[in-house]
């Protein structure tokens, strides 16, 4: 990390090479891939790349994106999942480890191919994801905390009941059907000339790295993780980092890169980036306000690289995946009245007075002259430090922007009463 908390942008520069192409021991190649295509042709929607002139003028960048939140399970997991099951032999099901897009996709493709489904999730799997993978006729078993609780709990279960593990990433045929996604993206917006990819277990970046590399050997392709998992990252340095938290990335929260992953990522990843939830969280917001679509944290944190690293990707024409957009319906609502907060448009202002008839009116007609929404209001005459003549009250309030609340506050001292923000960082 930098002295001013801000994650390190350091260039690693990593072996970005074709020269894996002729190589017969290197376990995906684009022919794979495009023999994924061939077969999942169809059965997964084709999603568009499209040119974001507003999110081009935010970042500085030309940023193209691929709408993978399209796909009928809204995540591009979709692809690797299909492509897995439709190489497999016989089986008497399938079973999985998942913190929810990759157990929705094979749970959709194995009840469309007639293959009983089971997937384990982690306790902490959101809700919705949960509901959606069951509404897939998958039978959806909650194990653990983290991923790795989960996915072992997969492999025991898998052996004790005879059925066919399907890992969410370190398998080619998983990686080979994420890479579809370069192919179909680059086919679109030639002009790329940076992917910046989010990456958990790796499978996505590696597949689309093939790709990249095979096509275009200059084009760089930069992998981007949340830094309470900066496992993959940490890897690709040999060093050692704190990987476990609470991240709206939960999608590639992953402690453990895989090693299938990691071999073909050390081969076409130029760099590797982490990203703070908070860049996270605003990288959502962006996506609702600007292109008026849905995404999950894991599927925002591309856009979000772009904001906390600007001037790394200054004047590059960016590819970004927007590679999953289910999340719970409440955490979007506080993830979007958090960013409002920070733009200063919300506010909680904490306010001393006495307390006496008419006290609270003197402060609402303030704000009632500074045409200033109020949304809540919070009065405490206990729980307070202050003299027992005297209260405060909490109110939430609304603004155009940041300068009209900013004319508030200043309104609210030049009348005698004590201003407290209540910040949120």
């Amino acid at each position: 990390m930098r002295q001013d908390g801000r994650p390190r942008s350091s260039r690693l520069q990593l072996r970005a090479m074709a020269s894996f192409v002729n190589r017969q021991d290197f376990p995906v190649s684009i022919a794979d891939v495009e023999a994924a295509a061939e077969r999942i042709a169809g059965a997964v929607v084709r999603t568009p790349t499209l040119l974001s002139k507003t999110l081009s003028e935010v970042t500085g960048a030309t940023v193209y994106v691929k709408f993978e939140n399209l796909q009928f399970t809204a995540a591009y997991k979709e692809r690797g999942a299909l492509n897995k099951l439709l190489t497999m032999g016989e089986t008497q099901g399938v079973i999985a480890a998942s913190a929810g897009n990759h157990a929705q996709g094979l749970a959709y493709h194995a009840k469309r191919l007639g293959i009983p489904a089971t997937i384990v999730m982690p306790k902490s799997t959101p809700t919705v994801k949960v509901m959606q993978t069951e509404g897939h006729g998958a039978t959806v078993v909650l194990h653990g905390e983290l991923f790795d609780e989960a996915y072992a709990h997969a492999l025991q279960l898998a052996e004790e009941r005879g059925l066919t593990f399907v890992h969410p990433f370190d398998d080619p045929a998983i990686i080979a059907g994420q890479g579809t996604v370069a192919l179909e993206m680059l086919t679109d917006a030639p002009d790329i000339d940076t992917l910046v990819v989010q990456v958990g277990g790796g499978g996505l970046i590696a597949g689309m790295g093939v790709v990249a590399k095979t096509m275009r050997p200059d084009i760089e392709v930069v992998g981007v993780q949340a830094e309470l998992y900066p496992s993959m990252y940490a890897s690709m340095r040999n060093e050692e980092l704190p990987s476990g938290g609470d991240t709206i990335a939960e999608g590639i929260a992953v402690k453990k890169p895989g090693a299938l992953t990691s071999t073909i990522i050390r081969e076409v990843v130029d760099d590797m980036l982490i990203v703070p939830e908070r860049d996270i969280e605003t990288a959502v917001s962006l996506l609702v306000q600007i292109e008026k679509t849905v995404a999950e944290g894991a599927g925002a944190t591309g856009l979000a690289a772009l904001l906390t690293h600007e001037e790394r990707f200054a004047g590059k024409t960016v590819g970004l995946i927007l590679s999953g957009g289910n999340i719970d319906p409440r955490l979007l609502a506080t993830v979007l009245l958090r960013d409002l907060a920070r733009q200063g448009r919300l506010a909680r202002l904490r306010i001393e007075l006495q307390d006496r008839p008419g006290a609270l009116f003197s402060v609402i007609r303030i704000f009632e002259q500074h045409q200033i929404n109020i949304v809540e209001v919070y009065h405490q005459r206990i729980f307070t430090p202050l003299p027992a003549k005297d209260t405060f009250i909490d109110i939430e309030c609304e603004a155009r922007d940041a300068a009209q609340m900013a004319k508030l506050g200043e309104a609210l001292k030049d009348a005698g009463f004590n201003v407290h923000p209540v910040d949120i960082h």
